[in-house]
């Protein structure tokens, strides 16, 4: 990570000291809040997973990352009660298409699906995220996933989740 700045604004159930600001990340919108767990998943997950298997399969590097959002207190699927989401403290981040430097746009929601050499990509970055990230939530989980993969740090009892 090339920098990190302390952001600790939040309230309530939504508040977490250790939550950063991301700088000098390919990510768009640029610089979103998150954990520091999360900002370390993403380095990792960023240099040694999707760069790789760009490279490999799309030959092209990747120029940046169009993500979702990671910091929103709110509750699971936006609903008025249950359990908070990971997005609540930003302790997630949902990652939606990767554009490559030769000008290729890879959608999870449209590319997922194909036969093609786009969706073997994204298939190998969320399985390599499995191994990074405590839950890894792609289009094979559910509707509600089609178009991003959701990836969080939570410490789960029966530990990681991959779907």
């Amino acid at each position: 990570m090339n920098s990190l700045r302390w952001n600790r604004r939040a309230r309530g159930a939504c508040l977490r000291d250790d939550r950063t600001v991301l700088a000098e990340t390919p990510l768009s919108p640029r610089q979103p809040a998150t954990t520091c767990a999360v900002a370390a998943g993403l380095e990792l997950w960023l240099r040694h997973a999707v760069d790789t298997a760009a490279r490999e399969l799309l030959g092209s590097p990747v120029a940046h990352i169009e993500h979702l959002g990671t910091y929103s207190c709110r509750r699971l699927y936006g609903r008025s009660t249950g359990n908070w989401s990971e997005h609540a403290t930003g302790n997630a981040i949902d990652i939606a298409a990767f554009v490559l430097e030769d000008g290729r746009r890879v959608s999870v929601l449209s590319d997922w699906d194909d036969a093609g050499d786009a969706a073997q990509f994204l298939h190998r970055v969320r399985d390599r995220a499995c191994s990074i990230f405590g839950t890894v939530l792609s289009p094979d989980y559910n509707e509600a996933h089609a178009d991003h993969f959701h990836m969080d740090q939570e410490e789960r009892n029966l530990g990681s989740v991959c779907r």
